[in-house]
């Protein structure tokens, strides 16, 4: 043993003892509450105690067995309890394992990795004190609901890695993995927002369900609500609402994909969308205090955000659009650029979003024409959308969906002006 392992008495170590302490306290507090737990707050805290002593004396003595045998003895010590006195429907595995993991947590804090230690701690407790809302969101999916998440997992997890991060084409715009790492990325948004709005249903309300729908498709979300407020003029007031809540969802929606992809665009696409977001959503808090509408609202009619089509038909638009900007800026300079982000932007602003980011980043915009074409594409987008609520909804939804998303352009535009 190194003679200065223990410099101090070891007093040094008291730290990592005492987080241990306050792992365990927590999760075993949570495993007081149930009653056929067979182990609670003091069980707990002794586990981690007993994970950071391992580690302490593996450590000490140079032998990783020392963890394993005492994760081998925890696992056998809560298994023998539960056989000895069995609790009817409990089968005791979900404590079993929340024992084990509060031991290797504190393994974890021994070796100095305390702060996702406590992070793992409190997930492990939220996990085992929700067990009936948890089980509550799962019985509320269906077949199709799992097909979708299984498909993510497909088009994440094993199409991604396979593929080339190599630029090929024209300009080298066009690069396998890129492209397919953006398909993920609004995949996977969209697929939260629509196992959200699975999982909710019609419970809590418009407002919820049109800032939900923007998550997955503020295009289908407008196209239903404004059918819906024309053949219910009941439910007008009601449709405005969502509609105004489920287009204010995708300056926000932009603001986090730019976060992921180009975090350096950040701080200058933020105050340009982030303006025309404030000014909107104080207007459409203006129109829900003035109409008090509590109406409820119809599920939006929405498909599946993963199936591989859509997956395929994206990743194919932001190609195209990503290849079109920049053979037109090339040019025509960013005149080319903005024409582009005009017409992308009348049917999706996702694509000439990511494809702007993606040539900042290739050296071939600088932020503020980034920025610019992104938010020509949500003017363009914001146009198109009226088109459709004036067509399809009529005049008694369109006039008021107008004035609000005049407020968000003219907030949009106005911060524009001044970067």
């Amino acid at each position: 043993m190194d003679p200065a392992f223990l410099n101090n008495n070891g007093l040094e170590h008291l730290p990592k003892f005492a987080i241990a302490l306050i792992i365990g306290l927590m999760i075993g507090t949570e495993r007081e509450l149930s009653p056929a737990a067979k182990a609670g707050i003091r069980t707990f805290a002794l586990v981690t105690l007993f994970g950071t002593l391992s580690g302490l004396i593996a450590e000490a003595s140079n032998s990783g067995w020392i963890i394993a045998i005492g994760a081998a003895l925890v696992g056998v010590m809560m298994i023998t309890a539960y056989m000895r006195d069995p609790q009817p429907g409990e089968s005791g595995s979900t404590t079993v394992i929340a024992v084990l993991v509060s031991y290797c947590l504190g393994v974890m804090v021994w070796y100095g990795y305390g702060q996702i230690a406590g992070m793992l701690a409190i997930i492990t407790t939220i996990l085992l004190y929700f067990k009936a809302e948890l089980h509550g969101v799962t019985h509320g999916l269906t077949r199709t609901d799992l097909v979708s998440i299984f498909q993510f997992a497909v088009l994440s997890v094993i199409v991604l890695p396979i593929l080339p991060n190599t630029n090929f084409g024209p300009f080298g715009t066009f690069n396998p993995y890129q492209t397919w790492l953006m398909v993920v990325l609004v995949s996977g948004v969209s697929l939260a927002g629509y196992l959200a709005m699975r999982i909710v249903g019609e419970r809590h309300g418009a407002p919820l369900l049109g800032l939900l729908g923007g998550l997955v498709s503020s295009t289908a979300t407008t196209v239903v609500y404004s059918r819906n407020g024309r053949d219910h003029p009941e439910m007008g007031k009601t449709a405005v609402i969502v509609i105004l809540l489920a287009n204010l969802v995708v300056p926000i929606r932009l603001i986090l994909v730019t976060a992921v992809v180009a975090p350096d665009v950040l701080p200058v696409l933020a105050p340009v969308l982030g303006m025309g977001f404030a000014l909107g959503i104080a207007g459409t808090f203006h129109f829900w205090r003035k109409w008090n509408t509590t109406t409820g609202a119809p599920m939006p009619e929405v498909s599946n955000p993963t199936e591989l089509r859509t997956a395929l038909g994206f990743g194919a638009l932001y190609a195209i659009v990503l290849l079109l900007a920049a053979w037109l800026s090339d040019i025509a300079g960013t005149r080319g650029l903005y024409m582009v982000a005009i017409i992308s932007g009348l049917t999706d602003v996702d694509a000439i979003t990511l494809s702007s980011l993606r040539l900042h980043e290739l050296g071939s915009l600088t932020q503020i024409q980034a920025v610019t074409a992104i938010a020509i594409a949500l003017l363009s987008n914001i146009a198109f959308k009226l088109g459709i609520v004036f067509t399809v909804g009529g005049p008694a939804i369109g006039w008021p969906v107008l004035r609000g998303m005049l407020i968000v352009a003219a907030g949009i535009g106005g911060a524009l002006l001044l970067i």
